[in-house]
C-alpha cells in the first residue's frame, strides 16, 4: 500500500519515506492488541534486567537506523544525505528532550530514559525523513519525545494496559507523530507550505492503518489462542518464563 508504485496510499498521496506507518505504527497497535488480549502479569517487575545491554543495544538501533532510513532513498544521493541528518538530528533532540522533561516532572535523568527517547526519535523521523529540513527533523522530535514520555505515564498510572516494553507508546505513538508531522512539514505540500490535502489524507490513513492493525491483529490472537492457548498457567508465570517456558534461568 506504501511503496509499491500502484500502492493504495501511495496512490493517493501518503507520505512515508522508510515505513513509519508500515512498520512503527501498525507494530505498535499490534502490540496494543496484544497487551490486551493476553491481559496484565500477576506481579509486574519494571527495573531493567541489563542497562549496559539496554545501551548497548540503543547505539546498535541508532548506527543500523542510518540504513533503516538514509537505505530507503535506494541511491548515494541527496535524498539519502537528508535522511540521514535528520535521522541523526531527530534522535538525539528527542533523547535530551526526554531526559530534561523527565527532570522538569521531578523525575530523575536515566540512561534508560535517554535509550527510550532516542528510539522514540527515531521513529518518528522515519516517515518524513526525505521531506522535511533539518529544522523541522529537530521539532518532530522534540514533540515526539514530550507526547511519548507522556503517553507511558498516563499508561503506567491507568493500570489498564501491561505494555511491557512500552511498544505503543513509543513506537505506535512515535509512528503516529512522525506520519501527522510529515503532513505537516513535507516540503511544498505540508501545512507550513500553505497547503492542506496531504495533511488531511494522513490523518485519514493514520485512522485507518492503525484500526486496521489493531484489528487484524486481535483478530489473530485469537485465532492462534482459540487453536494453541496463548497465556501461560499462572503456575508457570510465578516460576517465570525463562525457567518454564525454556528450563533456563539467570544466573
Amino acid at each position: 500500500m506504501t511503496w509499491h508504485p500502484e500502492g493504495l496510499l501511495r496512490t493517493w498521496g501518503v507520505l512515508d519515506f522508510a515505513g513509519g506507518t508500515v512498520v512503527h505504527m501498525s507494530a505498535g497497535c499490534a502490540a496494543l492488541a496484544g497487551a490486551l488480549f493476553l491481559g496484565r502479569r500477576i506481579q509486574q517487575e519494571e527495573t531493567p534486567a541489563n542497562i549496559p545491554f539496554v545501551i548497548l543495544g540503543t547505539g546498535l538501533l541508532w548506527f543500523g537506523w542510518f540504513g533503516f532510513n538514509a537505505g530507503s532513498a535506494f541511491s548515494a544521493g541527496t535524498d539519502a544525505v537528508l535522511a540521514f541528518a535528520n535521522t541523526n538530528l531527530a534522535s538525539a533532540t528527542a533523547m535530551i528532550t526526554w531526559i530534561f522533561f523527565d527532570r522538569y516532572r521531578d523525575r530523575k535523568m536515566s540512561a534508560v530514559g535517554a535509550c527510550i527517547g532516542a528510539v522514540v526519535g527515531l521513529v518518528a523521523i522515519t516517515p518524513a525523513a526525505g521531506f522535511v529540513s533539518l529544522g523541522d527533523s529537530l521539532l518532530i522530535g522534540f514533540i515526539a519525545s514530550l507526547i511519548s514520555n507522556v503517553c507511558i505515564d498516563l499508561f503506567h498510572n491507568s493500570g489498564r494496559v501491561d505494555d511491557t516494553l512500552d511498544v505503543f507508546a513509543s513506537h505506535g505513538v512515535g509512528g503516529m507523530v512522525g506520519m501527522v508531522m510529515t503532513g505537516v512539514f513535507a516540503a511544498e505540500i505540508g501545512l507550513t507550505s500553505g497547503e492542506t490535502e496531504t495533511f488531511v489524507k494522513h490523518l485519514v490513513a493514520l485512522a485507518g492503518a492503525a484500526v486496521g492493525a489493531f484489528g487484524l491483529s486481535y483478530g489473530l490472537f485469537a485465532l492462534v489462542n482459540a487453536l494453541i492457548p496463548m497465556r501461560v498457567t499462572e503456575h508457570q508465570e510465578k516460576r517465570g518464563l525463562d525457567d518454564s517456558q525454556h528450563g533456563e534461568k539467570m544466573g
